[in-house]
């Protein structure tokens, strides 16, 4: 069984979708998904998820491009929404400089806030860091917010980054990236994480793996970014299932 650890299937391209998209993942063997909450509306679509399929599992969280539109208000219906059974941690939040949608003290004070909501409730966080990767890592831990364990999704920083995020006792995922021609660095980061702390992930409709580029990327295609680390890591497909999805029920507090 396959686990897509970071999927968007809210998300407008899927339009009416929805219901092939899952059946696709189905048989392709993807058997959960975790629909990852960025903003006030992308968190209710999710519920709507959740509650719709038995194996869907949703986030509750603002993403840095949202930033700006962190307030008070917005926190207690997150605490709210964070108290539904399916909703496994706080993400995405985290930094964004590269694109800078929201100005950069807007995504500090809601990476903070959402931090110290993570630890109120005694969840764990899904991180997005782009471009900012130092800062990031630095107010995870003045925040005290690696206590609950957390995933950083889509990684892209170094080895010796992934080497320190695994010591405080996070996870690094990896997203179809890893598998173009022209990633070799990134493979050679994936190369060094250590296999328990490892996953997978789409975080579709963007990043489709090698095979599928320029296509809409969804969760069954899952499939190919772990074979493709299978054989990075020299291990059968089968062991690389078996890692991965009981590493993340591991960080997301799920049964095998």
């Amino acid at each position: 069984m396959w686990f897509d650890t970071h999927a968007h299937i809210d998300d407008p391209q899927f339009g009416q979708e929805q219901a092939a998209v899952v059946k696709r993942a189905e048989e392709a063997g993807v058997a959960r998904f975790v629909n990852i909450g960025c903003n006030r509306e992308s968190v209710q679509h999710t519920i709507q998820l959740i509650e719709g399929y038995e194996h869907i599992y949703g986030t509750v969280g603002l993403h840095p491009h949202d930033a700006k539109e962190m307030d008070d208000a917005l926190i207690e219906e997150y605490r709210h929404w964070a108290a539904h059974p399916k909703m496994l941690a706080i993400g995405e939040i985290g930094l964004d400089f590269h694109y800078d949608h929201s100005p950069r003290d807007a995504q500090r004070d809601a990476f903070r806030r959402q931090i110290r909501l993570a630890g109120e409730l005694g969840m764990p966080v899904t991180i997005h860091d782009r471009e900012a990767h130092r800062e990031c890592f630095d107010i995870l831990t003045e925040e005290d917010g690696w206590v609950n364990g957390g995933i950083y999704h889509c990684y892209s920083g170094s080895a010796e980054m992934a080497a320190e995020i695994v010591k405080k006792g996070f996870f690094i995922s990896f997203a179809g990236v890893v598998t173009f021609s022209n990633a070799e660095k990134l493979r050679r980061v994936a190369a060094s994480v250590p296999l328990d702390r490892l996953l997978i992930e789409t975080d579709c409709p963007y990043l489709a793996p090698q095979g599928y580029r320029g296509k809409r990327n969804e969760p069954a295609y899952v499939v190919t970014t772990g074979k493709a680390l299978a054989d990075l890591r020299g291990i059968s497909h089968e062991e690389m299932e078996r890692i991965t999805w009981d590493n993340a029920c591991r960080a997301y507090r799920l049964p095998l």
